[in-house]
């Protein structure tokens, strides 16, 4: 809703109560209200009448900016497009060149069916002849006629093909709409096959309108099984990770697909898929299995890769020995990516499962060569690659190319309009690391409340984890460990809190020991690590695991085997090629070595970790450590200090101190309450006893 209504606070209010009087479901269009058509309507005409001519050229352009504006005669454009923008009736994303967003988007419809359709036409063929772009110029061609064509219908669907080629899902979309629009009803083969083909282009770049009027367009004639099937698996394709409220339609593709083995493959590899997001991974199991069996027996090897692929995805989130075993099978299928489906492939699933394997640099430069083809996409799996990537990149402390990752699939989900679970993951992932924790903390915080509101299980769990960290780094630990406990909960309930799935048990553990329930710290660590001796093996983990053990020990009063386990996890981060999770053991031996009153040692660890950090551009770390290194500061004697100590502790009196060092006995006296305040400590015995506790030999 602050998308649609782009801040204006009356809009906002409006949509609001047309969300409570209707919830979207699935990428179902929300009509209207007449609410709303009123504030376009007053707002319109607040306008004079050049900005409202230019306002419906833009409504009438897929992608309008100020440039395409005053290039079709509009030279007065810029500031048309301000008053519009004061108007409450548009905002201009600053991506490359300003592209004008109407709020809500279906204003620019309401815009257009305002003018004269002699009017429209005109300015179609007006527009026709400025565009640059080949596909763009078909469409407004197209706009321009309601006539059928079979050529220019011909001349559509190539241009739908072009658009798509060059990443313009919701243009190639839209065309392949015209070019069935077009179609002469003596061709209703042609027609069909454009209805389909902008059923499943619309799905893949989300573009519920063009997908709606294709379905409807197929379900309303007397049209295949086949094709009904398609366009049912359209709608549920549209819904992204919101799959609920979609059984009828599942139930309804059953019925069209009857025995037919290559649709019955395809409906319940989506009914795997949605199982899997809906949180039951055993019912996602068995429905790929299904899945595998009638595309076998269709000899479609594609959607036998696919469901094996989901056999994997399970596996692994259930720690079963398996999930390699059916990821190799499914790529050695030849399984061709069908527009948008990239991010449930074998192929993406490979560097997913490095990426938990901990060997990152391989998980990036695989996500990076799936990035090019779909860079200029507009569907699920440009977000998928992207958000990804911005996960590998911040374990691997690139938190700059992090931030850039997650930035670009925020601003797409946000375009699109689509499930923004994946993107504010990607998000908080990256501010975690490289922006700034309380942004991390709301990302995560509005991710939990999407991802209930679509049933997603598997990025609620996600956003759980971040709350937790996030909250557990701002010295909410009480906070951080209810979310990670909700995740406990969450993933055991489902079953798949596998460890190396997601790395939640050493942080709730750290939460657990610094709350002081050092028990359930001690037996969550026991029965993690039992999971992983089991399964695949996780060096990373182990490593996390190590840090979290540390902090129990040196709870306990056992410093040593602490600082021994530290430097064990560190060292195997540093392998790893993982440095911010290496600076996190530094931080945590300071901590260790400041209980022991060790400041010079814990001074150094610090700052290795500030340098390691900086070094990095890790803010949120940098922060941490330099709080951390004040307090060091705070706390370590200077070497006049020492000496004065020294003296002390060995037993000499205040005027003994003062004649071995030249100074009046008020300066010894001064010296020693600052040497007491530093060290905690209250008298010479004390002093004496912590000089020969930690200096010995001294």
């Amino acid at each position: 809703m602050h998308a649609d209504s782009g801040g204006n606070p009356r809009l906002l209010l409006a949509l609001a109560r047309a969300y409570a009087e209707r919830v979207p479901r699935g990428g179902d269009p929300l009509p209207l209200p007449p609410e709303v058509h009123t504030l376009i309507g007053t707002g319109l005409a607040s306008l004079p009448a050049g900005a409202q001519d230019t306002l419906l050229a833009a409504a009438l352009t897929d992608r309008p900016t100020v440039e395409l504006l005053q290039r079709s005669g509009r030279p007065a454009a810029h500031d048309h497009i301000a008053r519009a923008t004061t108007a409450g009736l548009v905002v201009t994303d600053d991506t490359g060149a300003p592209v004008i967003r109407f709020t809500p988007p279906a204003a620019a419809d309401v815009i257009a069916a305002r003018a004269g359709a002699a009017h429209r036409v005109a300015l179609h063929i007006s527009l026709a002849a400025v565009v640059t772009d080949t596909a763009a110029r078909a469409r407004h061609h197209a706009l321009a006629t309601t006539d059928p064509d079979a050529d220019l219908a011909r001349s559509l669907t190539d241009a739908a093909e072009g658009a798509r080629g060059q990443g313009s899902g919701r243009l190639a979309a839209e065309l392949h709409l015209l070019a069935a629009e077009r179609t002469p009803a003596a061709h209703p083969a042609d027609r069909l096959a454009r209805l389909l083909a902008a059923a499943r282009t619309g799905a893949a770049a989300h573009h519920p309108h063009v997908v709606h009027r294709a379905a409807d367009a197929v379900l309303h004639a007397a049209a295949p099984s086949a094709a009904r099937v398609h366009v049912r698996l359209a709608l549920v394709d549209l819904a992204g990770q919101d799959l609920t409220g979609r059984d009828e339609t599942f139930a309804a593709a059953l019925v069209d697909a009857a025995d037919d083995p290559a649709l019955l493959a395809r409906i319940r590899l989506r009914l795997a898929w949605a199982a899997l997001l809906d949180g039951r991974p055993l019912r996602a199991e068995s429905e790929a299995d299904r899945a595998v069996r009638h595309a076998r027996a269709a000899a479609d090897p594609a959607a036998e890769a696919l469901a094996l692929t989901v056999k994997a995805d399970v596996a692994h989130r259930t720690g079963r020995s398996d999930a390699r075993a059916h990821l190799d099978h499914a790529r050695r299928l030849p399984h061709p990516v069908a527009d948008g489906r990239l991010h449930l492939t074998p192929r993406f699933l490979a560097a997913r499962f490095a990426a938990a394997d901990d060997r990152l640099p391989e998980a990036r430069e695989a996500l990076l060569t799936m990035l090019a083809p779909v860079s200029h996409g507009t569907g699920e799996e440009t977000v998928a690659v992207l958000a990804a990537l911005a996960e590998v990149s911040a374990r691997l402390g690139r938190c700059r190319e992090a931030l850039d990752f997650a930035d670009r699939a925020v601003r797409l989900t946000r375009h699109t309009g689509s499930s923004p679970g994946p993107a504010w993951y990607s998000a908080a992932v990256a501010e975690l690391a490289g922006g700034s924790i309380a942004r991390a903390a709301a990302y995560a915080a509005r991710g939990v409340l999407a991802s209930e509101q679509e049933h997603d299980a598997v990025h609620l769990a996600r956003h759980l984890h971040v709350l937790g960290q996030a909250r557990l780094r701002t010295g909410d630990t009480r906070g951080g460990v209810t979310a990670l406990r909700r995740l406990k909960d969450l993933e055991r309930a489902q079953g798949t809190d596998a460890p190396t799935t997601l790395r939640w048990h050493a942080d709730l553990a750290s939460g657990l020991t610094a709350l002081g329930e050092l028990a359930d710290a001690e037996d969550l660590l026991r029965t993690t690590r039992a999971t992983l001796a089991a399964g695949p093996r996780s060096p990373g983990v182990t490593a996390q695991l190590d840090r979290a053990e540390a902090a129990l020990h040196a709870a306990h009063g056992d410093a040593d085997t602490a600082l021994a386990l530290l430097d064990a996890a560190a060292t195997r981060f540093a392998a790893l090629a993982q440095p911010l999770e290496q600076g996190h053991c530094l931080l945590q031996r300071g901590r260790v070595e400041r209980r022991r009153r060790r400041y010079a040692p814990a001074r150094s660890a610090v700052a290795a970790a500030l340098t390691l950090f900086t070094r990095h551009d890790a803010r949120p770390w940098i922060d941490q450590a330099g709080r951390h290194l004040a307090q060091s500061d705070e706390r370590t004697l200077t070497v006049s200090e020492e000496r004065i100590a020294a003296f002390v502790g060995q037993g000499a009196t205040n005027q003994e101190v003062a004649a071995r060092m030249f100074l009046s006995v008020k300066t010894i006296e001064a010296s020693l309450t600052r040497i007491y305040r530093k060290l905690g400590i209250r008298s010479r015995t004390q002093l004496s006893t912590l000089l020969h506790t930690t200096h010995p030999t001294t």
